[in-house]
């Protein structure tokens, strides 16, 4: 964990290191009232963080390869993963397994999974190494839509803040949109080069993405906002202020303005608190 302190030549001090898993921690995730953070592992295991008392509070046992993603339902009370193993698995929070989603499945990794932001509209989105986007209805954890348009393996997919949209991206370096409510495919942005991650702003209709060589932000309408210099994960703050950005060598940026970059370590996600971040 992060303090953000803002100053230009420090711009982040390492407050505190959880420790748990036993191999490569592959993606974390803050619960929307910033109390729990939730980490996926090569060790195949997921953890349940208390953010203050520094403590793992549940390990998920269950997925039989590593765990490339995780997330929480907008409620808390619900977590999806997607592993490597094949399968989307759904957990209660106090580390119960409740489902494996197996009817029409994925046919290799699943890259991805999230929840869409509306708990009125119980929706979990995955995509995978099969190059398929797919909608589950949750509440009977069947398929609801497949999205069929990419030409090679997926490593994110996003939802927007509204749930109407959601953006993918991988191998072919195009991020497509694919409305929700009517299953279909608006239109594909060119990245330019394999598309690490997908996040939309909070506030503005903007959508990022980390390619190999850079970060490009669209305002959905064509034109590329920024692209500032390997990219492999991405996270705005709450506040729409900062674009925090996870680098593959020992580095990430931390941008408000996308002039001042910093070199920290570590992966990006989404932030609660303004002065907080993990890697």
């Amino acid at each position: 964990m992060w303090k953000l302190t803002r100053d230009e030549t420090n711009y982040g001090i390492p407050q505190r290191a959880l420790q748990s898993h036993s191999h490569f921690v592959s993606d974390v995730v803050i619960s929307s009232d910033g109390q729990f953070a939730l980490s996926g592992s090569w060790d195949g295991t997921l953890c349940l963080w208390d953010l203050t008392m520094s403590t793992t509070t549940r390990r998920f046992v269950g997925h039989t390869k590593n765990v490339p993603s995780v997330a929480f339902s907008s409620d808390n009370r619900q977590i999806v993963s997607g592993s490597r193993d094949k399968t989307i698995k759904l957990w209660n929070t106090l580390g119960v397994y409740k489902y494996t989603v197996q009817d029409e499945s994925h046919s290799e990794w699943v890259s991805c999974v999230c929840f869409l932001p509306n708990s009125s509209n119980p929706i979990i989105i995955s995509c995978g190494w099969d190059k398929l986007v797919k909608v589950w209805n949750l509440a009977n954890c069947k398929l609801k839509t497949n999205h069929v348009g990419h030409i090679g393996y997926l490593n994110t997919v996003t939802v927007s803040p509204d749930g109407s949209l959601c953006a993918s991206g991988g191998k072919d370096g195009q991020a497509m949109l694919w409305d929700l409510n009517e299953g279909k495919h608006l239109y594909t942005l060119d990245g330019g080069d394999i598309i690490n991650a997908l996040c939309f702003s909070p506030n503005r209709y903007w959508l990022c993405a980390a390619t190999g060589p850079s970060i490009k932000i669209w305002d959905l309408e064509g034109k590329i906002i920024a692209e500032p210099p390997q990219c492999t994960s991405l996270a705005w703050s709450a506040d729409g202020q900062t674009l925090f950005a996870g680098y593959r060598q020992p580095g990430a940026s931390v941008a408000g303005d996308y002039q001042h970059p910093l070199e920290v370590c570590g992966r990006a996600l989404q932030i609660k608190e303004k002065n907080c971040f993990f890697t």
